[in-house]
């Protein structure tokens, strides 16, 4: 499974995506169903994308996250491209059409 580095703050997370050319943030809350069973099937399609590195934010523990990024549910999937946004999901997301966007967006930018 793709490797997850946890983001505990805004300072983190703005490193994480600057020094990263493809970084995929995943927006969570503790007591969040829908994000807990999500992120193994997240982790899974991104293991086919070796250049995009995964982080994860828990919104109950770094509150500012909500303001920062204009999050208003969870869980969200954001995905970064030399630090500009490119992919933004939220709450029930459909793997196989995110896969296929990273797709076409990973091949222009490899």
């Amino acid at each position: 499974m793709k490797e997850i580095t946890h983001l505990q703050s805004i300072t983190a997370v703005d490193q994480f995506i600057a020094t990263n050319q493809m970084s995929f943030i995943y927006v969570t809350r503790t007591n969040c169903s829908v994000c807990h069973a999500l992120l193994p099937r997240v982790r899974e399609m991104l293991n086919q994308y070796e250049n995009i590195h995964l982080g994860q934010v828990n919104a109950d523990d770094v509150t500012e996250i909500a303001g920062h990024f204009s999050i208003f549910t969870v869980p969200v999937l954001l995905l970064f491209v030399e630090g500009k946004e490119m992919i933004r999901e939220a709450r029930f997301v459909q793997i196989e059409a995110l896969d296929t966007q990273i797709g076409r967006i990973y091949e222009m930018n490899t």
